[in-house]
């Protein structure tokens, strides 16, 4: 009996599940990746695993708010730039409402017992959800039947690298694919069906974007499509600087929370 074809996702459906996300998606980057991990991978089966690790790996190797980047991706391939607009605005607009709020409720009574008290219980929840979250995202990887020795033990190295040795996230990340690039010449069998487009069958039912999904139209490369996307990133970060200078000047605090962040967008992995 053959698979039926999996249904289609509609902007509306994608519409309100990226609007809940961004009001749901405490803990920081791994809990928010694990929330998008559980919601499209596990129960509404929009993306298969091995699509979804491929772009995640991708996320994490470039700068900047590896979720949101994430987000954005997932958004732009199932409804092209509308919806990784519409994916990465909302991944943000809510909580930056929800701060806004708590900053003003935290002025006005964060002197209190009571609002010590509370803030002090949200640590701790946050914290035990971050627990949780590694541990499913480790469990994905590491726990999977592909998992090979070669794979615990980057683990374990960037690890000591990180909490032992005190090396820099950047660094560790560089050593991990020089390593991962050696050893598959060497032992490529401990990297075989590594989680690319087309490379994996799914154990689950199809997913909207499953693993033997064609890329669409829209996201295969072009490097005159590559060249106006670049084009217009550099025109809006130059019209959003060159507007601060001129209105506030080089020393106006905005002006070098401008620099500065530009800076942390591209040195923060």
């Amino acid at each position: 009996m053959p698979t039926p074809e999996p249904p289609t996702i509609s902007f509306s459906a994608a519409f309100r599940f990226w609007l809940k996300l961004g009001c749901i998606s405490f803990g920081g980057p791994a809990g928010q990746i694990a929330i998008m991990q559980k919601e499209l991978v596990d129960e509404r089966r929009w993306i298969s695993q091995a699509r979804f690790n491929h772009a995640l790996n991708y996320c994490m190797l470039l700068p900047g708010p590896e979720a949101q980047q994430l987000a954005t991706y997932i958004g732009w391939l199932m409804h092209r730039t509308l919806g990784g607009i519409v994916a990465g605005g909302l991944f943000v607009l809510p909580s930056l409402l929800l701060l806004i709020v708590l900053s003003a409720l935290y002025v006005a009574y964060g002197d209190l017992p009571l609002a010590k008290a509370l803030l002090w219980g949200i640590q701790c929840a946050v914290a035990a959800l971050v627990v949780q979250a590694l541990h499913r995202l480790g469990s994905r990887t590491l726990g999977s039947p592909r998992a090979k020795p070669v794979h615990w033990a980057l683990a374990v190295g960037s690890f000591v690298a990180l909490a032992g040795l005190g090396i820099g996230f950047p660094w560790i990340v560089a050593a991990g694919a020089l390593v991962g690039w050696l050893a598959a010449k060497r032992w490529p069998e401990q990297f075989a069906a590594g989680g690319g487009h087309g490379k994996a069958p799914s154990p689950h039912s199809p997913a909207v974007i499953d693993d033997t999904t064609p890329t669409p139209a829209h996201a295969r490369y072009s490097r005159s499509k590559a060249l106006k996307v670049l084009g217009i990133g550099l025109a809006l970060w130059l019209v959003t600087i060159g507007a601060l200078l001129a209105v506030f000047g080089i020393q106006h605090s905005l002006s070098q929370m401008g620099w500065f962040f530009t800076k942390a967008a591209l040195l923060t992995f």
